[in-house]
C-alpha cells in the first residue's frame, strides 16, 4: 500500500506544470505540500487578503471571482482537478487579486510561497509554465469580458453553457485516458452541476435574464433544467446564439 507521501508524489507527476521534475524532485515538492479540504460554499481566500500560499486542486471545483463596480461580483473562472490557483503572488508579491470559493467539497494541496520560490529558482522552466497558465487564464478572462460587453444575454449564457460542456468532455476524456482505454468520449447529453444563479454569474447577467433564456432553450428542447443542474441535450444548438 502506497504511503501518503508516495500518493502525493504520483499525483504531482500527473500535473503538466510539474512534468519536467525527476521523481526525487517531485518527492521534495510533495513533502512540502499540505492537504487541505473545503466544504461547498467555503471561501478559501478573499480578494485583498495577504498571500503566502498557492494551491493545486486535487478534487472538486473552485470559482474565482472579483468585485465589480456597483457591488456585483464577476466570475473569472472555474477550476477543477489539476489546476493551480493563488500563484499570482509568486510573481508580484501583492495581496490576493480575487476571491476563491469551493463550489462543492474540494480537496487541495497547499504550497507556501517560500517553498515554491525555492523550487522555481532551481527549475526556471516551471516558472515559464506557470506564466503560460496565467497568460491562458488572462486570455480567457479577456474573452469573457468581451462577450459580456458585446454579446446579448442569450449569447453570454449560451457561451457559458458551451464552455461548461467542453470542460465536462475534457474531464471525461482525461478519466478515460487515465484508465488506458479508448479516448473517444460520446457526444451525447452533458449534465452541468450548477444552479441558474451559478450560470448567471458565469455569464455576467442577472439571474432573471439567464432564467428566461434557459426557459427558451428548454422549450426548444436544447436543455432541461432541474434543481442544481442543467442537462444540455444539443450543444451545437447553443452556437446559434453566439455572435
Amino acid at each position: 500500500m502506497a504511503s501518503p507521501g508516495e500518493d502525493k508524489t504520483a499525483e504531482l507527476a500527473r500535473f503538466p506544470i510539474f512534468e519536467s521534475l525527476s521523481e526525487d524532485e517531485l518527492r521534495q515538492v510533495a513533502e512540502l505540500a499540505v492537504p487541505r479540504r473545503y466544504e461547498g460554499g467555503e471561501v478559501i481566500f478573499r480578494e485583498g487578503d495577504r498571500s503566502d500560499t498557492c494551491f493545486i486542486v486535487r478534487a472538486g471545483r473552485v470559482r474565482i471571482t472579483r468585485r465589480h463596480s456597483g457591488g456585483r461580483r464577476l466570475t473569472l473562472a472555474e477550476l477543477r482537478a489539476g489546476e493551480m490557483f493563488g500563484e499570482l503572488s509568486m510573481f508580484d508579491g501583492e495581496g490576493r487579486s480575487a476571491t476563491v470559493e469551493a463550489l462543492e467539497e474540494t480537496t487541495t494541496l497547499a504550497l507556501l510561497e517560500r517553498d515554491v520560490r525555492r523550487v522555481l529558482r532551481g527549475h526556471p522552466e516551471i516558472a515559464v509554465k506557470m506564466l503560460a497558465r496565467l497568460a491562458s487564464r488572462l486570455r480567457a478572462a479577456n474573452e469573457q469580458l468581451a462577450r459580456q460587453s458585446f454579446q446579448p444575454v442569450a449569447g453570454r449564457v449560451a457561451s457559458t453553457l458551451l464552455a461548461q460542456v467542453e470542460a465536462r468532455r475534457a474531464e471525461a476524456t482525461a478519466a478515460v485516458d487515465a484508465e488506458g482505454t479508448d479516448r473517444r468520449v460520446p457526444a451525447g447529453e452533458i449534465v452541468i452541476e450548477a444552479t441558474q444563479k451559478d450560470i448567471a454569474q458565469l455569464a455576467g447577467s442577472s439571474r432573471e435574464s439567464a432564467s428566461r433564456f434557459l426557459a427558451d432553450l428548454e422549450r426548444a428542447g436544447a436543455v432541461t433544467t432541474a434543481r442544481g443542474r442543467v442537462v444540455v441535450h444539443d450543444p451545437e444548438a447553443l452556437r446559434r446564439y453566439i455572435f
